[in-house]
């Protein structure tokens, strides 16, 4: 006599398939290792929204690029309108289209994107001409062009360094002033440099 199996019905079937169809996306889903950070929260608020690994281009009236901003962490609170920027990377653009860098460990772009603030770290280099700035906190106006520090600041122009309290830089007009306490070392020509 022969054992007959009977058959599965239909119903069977759709579970089965149903079960194999969830455990295939149960293992795609647990392959994604790329898992967001945790909600930001501060004093502004709850952000409406954040972005990770970013790159944030503002343009003028006649779509020329006059900022740009990389961050691996942006954070927007609509409470004050405020944008803010983990270890920031920005390059300004000047009238005559120089690129300038400013680093810092926190950036805060305030609101409608006019002022830009580098804290920690902060520093702005023109390239073009071989100098450096190096100080704690360093603003940004993007209408003006100009850029200061009201903390101790100290410009590098290998071999030339200068440190003073305030520093003044107006990027359109290619001008800046180092203020208050101002101390400096520029060698004669020949004479090893000097550590900052």
């Amino acid at each position: 006599m022969a054992l007959r199996i009977p058959r599965p019905s239909p119903r069977l079937w759709l579970l089965l398939i149903l079960v194999a169809v969830g455990g295939i996306l149960a293992l795609f889903e647990a392959q994604d290792t790329r898992r967001p950070g945790p909600v930001p929260y501060d004093d502004a608020g709850e952000p409406d929204y954040y972005l990770e690994g970013a790159s944030l281009t503002r343009f003028n009236a006649n779509g020329v690029p006059y900022q740009k901003l990389d961050t691996p962490r942006l954070v927007h609170t609509p409470i004050d309108d405020v944008t803010r920027a983990r270890t920031p990377v920005a390059r300004l653009y000047d009238d005559q289209g120089r690129i300038w860098f400013g680093y810092g460990d926190t950036g805060i772009l305030g609101p409608e994107g006019r002022h830009l603030t580098l804290e920690g770290n902060a520093r702005l280099q023109a390239p073009e001409e071989g100098w450096q700035l190096e100080t704690n906190v360093l603003h940004f106006d993007t209408e003006t062009g100009h850029a200061w520090s009201n903390t101790q600041a100290l410009l590098q122009q290998p071999p030339q360094h200068v440190r003073g309290e305030h520093f003044d830089a107006w990027i359109n007009e290619n001008r800046m002033r180092l203020t208050d306490n101002v101390r400096g070392f520029h060698p004669p020509q020949g004479q090893k440099e000097q550590a900052p």
